[in-house]
């Protein structure tokens, strides 16, 4: 591997949080890259930032071997146009599709735009130009029971709207013909430099409690709730393993070794009014691994890991408390108006002064609600081969996060 041009081109759409991570493990800042050319697109533009980039994405942006495109890709005649390589550069080999809508208050029509449509131009674009990996990721939309961990072969319900559709995606990518689609279903991620989601939510509000000296609770009984959690870090590595095996096997053999039926989980009536979208009996197959750590993590353990990093304690309210809590229509700004003011007053007290931070102690409703998302990993570690890096949840984690937000001026020191 050391000739540049046995290295694959690469494609990564969205420049997300994970994305980000994704970018800086296939080109990484000191060592060789993996890969000989990175092309990155994305609505946003990265010079000047209009988004958070975190402080070592724009380093890997002025890599040699990395392409920045800023594009819309909604648009057809563009989703093709960015699949033509740079002059001098072979067609791309593998694709990384991390597209898709993550905000819960978005309309149905939004979401099949920018997260179905999206998904589905880029892999009919894919297969047309016979690329030899196409890796979509489907995050943790879903609610499973909380008895047990549950293999890929479970067929667990999409949460909500935005559930529904991310899940839609999958089906529209699966009967797409001869595309050598893997599908990587993660837990809840976390890591340096990922300003969203549950467990980044969580390590920002614990803290705040431990600057308050109070303990941080929970409006959820403190039953099982699992909440599966993985470290960006094996979200990169996992998509570089799964790319490489598709890449060998073709869709047919890889349908054959991890191939699962992609359920329909949406309105009939549907059908005929979205573009794409195959029949509600289709039967369709594609390769599709969860991808969680080996934490098992769940609501309480996370809680209680990150409140003991921060010097307090993970509690509950009581029976009366929690009635009340749920079902009061004020009850989000009721449970946020102790830890909003108290990251305030954590962000006005730093040495050096903080002018703005991605990081925010609130709390919305979606994120107060239980989501419980309970995992097998075994099949991507027996089928693909993959290793953790990350295996567990812990303090060293969340210490790694934190002094990496304070070097960049995101987290305040007090």
């Amino acid at each position: 591997m050391a000739d540049g041009s046995l290295k694959p081109n690469v494609l990564i759409c969205g420049v997300n949080t994970y994305s980000r991570a994704l970018a800086a493990f296939l080109v990484p800042l000191e060592g060789e890259p993996l890969v000989s050319h990175l092309r990155i697109v994305d609505k946003y533009s990265v010079v000047p930032a209009t988004t958070y980039l975190g402080a070592e994405f724009p380093k890997v942006l002025a890599k040699p071997q990395v392409d920045y495109k800023q594009a819309n890709l909604t648009v057809p005649s563009i989703v093709h146009s960015i699949f033509d390589p740079p002059e001098g550069k072979g067609p791309y080999d593998y694709v990384f599709d991390l597209t898709g809508e993550v905000r819960h208050d978005r309309t149905e029509m939004i979401l099949i735009n920018t997260t179905c449509n999206v998904a589905r131009m880029l892999g009919q674009e894919a297969a047309e130009r016979k690329v030899k990996a196409y890796v979509r990721f489907t995050l943790p939309f879903y609610e499973t029971t909380s008895k047990g961990t549950h293999d890929e072969k479970d067929d667990p319900k999409p949460d909500g709207t935005i559930g529904i559709w991310w899940h839609e995606t999958l089906r529209m990518l699966a009967a797409i013909e001869d595309l050598n689609l893997v599908i990587l279903r993660v837990g809840f991620v976390y890591g340096p430099y990922v300003e969203f989601g549950d467990i980044t939510s969580a390590i920002t509000v614990g803290s705040v409690y431990g600057y308050l000296k109070k303990p941080m609770k929970s409006v959820w009984s403190p039953g099982k709730n699992p909440t599966n959690t993985l470290h960006v870090e094996d979200l990169a590595g996992a998509a570089w393993a799964s790319a490489q095996w598709i890449a060998r096997l073709g869709r047919k053999e890889a349908d054959i070794l991890a191939g699962e039926s992609i359920i329909f989980r949406n309105d009939k009536s549907k059908v005929s009014q979205v573009e794409g979208m195959p029949p509600h009996d289709k039967k369709l197959i594609a390769p599709l691994f969860n991808l969680v750590d080996d934490s098992n993590s769940t609501l309480l353990s996370v809680g209680q890991t990150v409140t003991s990093f921060f010097g307090t304690t993970f509690d509950f309210f009581n029976l009366g408390e929690r009635t009340m809590y749920k079902f009061m229509d004020d009850a989000v700004e009721d449970i946020n108006e102790h830890h909003v003011g108290g990251w305030t007053q954590m962000i006005q007290s730093s040495n050096p002064p903080i002018p703005n931070t991605p990081l925010s102690a609130y709390m919305d409703k979606y994120a107060l609600e239980k989501h419980i998302v309970a995992f097998s990993n075994t099949k991507i570690k027996e089928v693909i081969g993959y290793n953790l890096k990350r295996p567990q949840f812990n303090h060293d984690g969340i210490k790694e996060i934190v002094d990496k937000w304070k070097e960049e001026g995101s987290w305040p020191i007090l």
